[in-house]
């Protein structure tokens, strides 16, 4: 992950200064601290009508090759919840209704340090499967027939679903 060195607002490059007990990066010019916070991402635990998982093989880093739920990153003006169905619809094909929040989690990232994270649930859905964005394949998992999860938060929301809601 690359340390910032210039503010964002004006192009200042930035100190580290000790602000509101910690030792933050701070812009002079701007006289305000640069902030810095996870990035928010939502996936859905999509269950099909034989309790199988549905999951998609990332076409890109990180941990391309490797198996998740569908999901990604907000985008400005989006809820946690459009998010994730823009994801779906994006790497899956599917449209869904959401049925529950399952959690919210975070992981670490190399790239961006932290990202929070948002799961929910999905049973009711329609559409073709066809992979899509950022998604080489997509398939469904019997629960003790998963394949190597990319994200500790994805396993994490998929043993929620599994320990808690599974019929």
């Amino acid at each position: 992950m690359q340390n910032k060195t210039h503010c964002h607002f004006c192009g200042t490059a930035l100190i580290s200064k000790n602000y509101e007990g910690a030792v933050r990066l701070f812009c002079t010019a701007c006289n305000a601290p640069i902030y810095e916070n996870p990035i928010p991402a939502s996936c859905l635990v999509l269950i099909d009508s034989q309790d199988r998982v549905l999951l998609v093989k990332r076409s890109v880093d990180p941990k391309k090759g490797f198996w998740c739920l569908p999901g990604g990153f907000m985008e400005l003006g989006e809820t946690p919840e459009q998010s994730a169905l823009r994801e779906l619809k994006e790497e899956t094909g599917l449209s869904g209704r959401i049925q529950l929040l399952l959690g919210v989690t975070s992981n670490t990232s190399p790239q961006y340090h932290t990202v929070l994270m948002v799961g929910y649930l999905i049973k009711e859905y329609s559409g073709l499967l066809e992979p899509g964005d950022d998604a080489l394949e997509a398939a469904y998992f019997s629960y003790d027939e998963l394949p190597e999860i990319a994200f500790h938060s994805h396993l994490k929301f998929i043993r929620m679903y599994y320990s808690a809601y599974a019929e």
